[in-house]
């Protein structure tokens, strides 16, 4: 999962899925070698949903490792290739499933389960990983620092929007650069970034509501991350195992250095 920092919230919501939003959430137990981890998959994000469902019947989570591990961030697996006896083949790109953004009804507070991903350069429709997720532990947040992650998103949008008008002038700011016309390459360079931000002041990101202030306030979580990352589940019993997995000591790439496992992940209810 890279990329953390981006532009909020494109939606891209399955209509499609195979339970009503009103029905049972499915819970997965995971048996881990920490202790077991029980959560439930949200049922508004269907895509997400049936693909986790899937992967578990398939015995995909068996055997995978916690493999990326950030203390007061998150801890991440799913990672197929983290089983016993796997070989990792770089030259394979990993398959994906379309983003559901559920925002902000779901919101990367602590406890949640999220699907990783690569990052915005190579996966600008921000598609899930079809097998890696992270659970959230995140910190406490304050209000100035909720207000600077808000700054931080309008900045990102201006920048994402701008971006894309001047590769539009690419061609145009090429000749100028060759004529060596610097005023001509600066205002119009000037007049896109205008542009820009003229769009973005007349359609802002959403500001965190009330209740993402307060959760993020009371409970922590990880609002940097918002409307760039599926959020489709959340724990509901063994976050204490969470956080002893959280704990664990890791490399300069943030893997344990000893191993910590899924054993085995099942269905409770289906």
């Amino acid at each position: 999962m890279t990329g953390i920092l981006a532009a909020c919230c494109m939606v891209a919501i399955s209509c499609s899925g195979q339970k009503a939003n009103n029905e049972k959430e499915t819970e997965v137990l995971l048996e881990t070698s920490s202790g077991n981890i029980r959560l439930k998959l949200y049922n508004d994000t269907p895509g997400h949903r049936d693909n986790f469902i899937k992967n578990v019947k398939e015995r995909m989570y068996d055997g995978v490792t916690f493999h990326r591990v950030i203390r007061n961030f998150m801890i991440q697996t799913g990672d197929p290739d983290t089983r016993p006896g796997e070989t990792k083949d770089t030259t394979v790109v990993a398959p994906t499933i379309p983003a559901e953004f559920v925002y902000p009804k779901h919101f990367h507070k602590r406890g949640v389960v999220a699907a990783a991903r690569e990052g915005d350069d190579e996966n600008p429709q921000k598609a899930s990983d079809m097998y890696q997720f992270y659970i959230v532990t995140g910190k406490h947040q304050t209000d100035d620092n909720l207000n600077g992650f808000e700054s931080v998103k309008y900045d990102n949008k201006v920048n994402e929007i701008y971006k894309k008008k001047a590769e539009k002038y690419t061609a145009r700011l090429e000749s100028m650069r060759l004529k060596r016309d610097r005023d001509g390459v600066s205002d119009l360079l000037d007049s896109l970034l205008t542009e820009a931000k003229t769009e973005v002041a007349d359609n802002p990101p959403a500001p965190f509501t009330q209740e993402q202030r307060k959760a993020y306030k009371i409970y922590g979580g990880a609002p940097w991350l918002d409307g760039d990352y599926t959020v489709f589940g959340e724990i509901v019993e063994g976050m204490k195992v969470v956080q002893e997995i959280e704990k664990a000591k890791t490399d300069g790439e943030d893997k344990p250095f000893k191993d910590i496992r899924i054993i085995r992940a099942t269905i409770i209810n289906d």
